[in-house]
């Protein structure tokens, strides 16, 4: 679980960084000098490449949904016994001085 929360919130952060780079390169699009051309040309490769890994996050993260999902539909009665299994264990810890 949480696997999932920091992977959406990577894929979350991604897109943010992603849309700031954007703004920044459409609010940097007169400057002419060299350097610029030259941040701006870097900026924009990493910008693709943070977009293509945001993508492939999102396929990893619905594919364990999908696999997660098959699993726990042809397995509904081994699924809640590991559940169970899992919050009886933590709530031992839990409650453990």
């Amino acid at each position: 679980m949480s696997t999932e929360i920091s992977t959406d919130k990577l894929v979350a952060d991604l897109k943010t960084v992603a849309r700031d780079t954007e703004e920044l390169l459409k609010a940097s699009a007169g400057e002419v000098g060299d350097k610029a051309r030259e941040a701006r040309a870097r900026l924009t490769h990493a910008l693709e490449s943070a977009k293509e890994t945001c993508r492939r996050l999102e396929d990893k993260a619905l594919a364990g949904a999908k696999a997660t999902d098959k699993v726990i539909r042809e397995h509904p009665y081994q699924s809640i016994g590991i559940a169970f299994g899992i919050g009886l264990l933590i709530g031992v810890l839990v409650t453990r001085k």
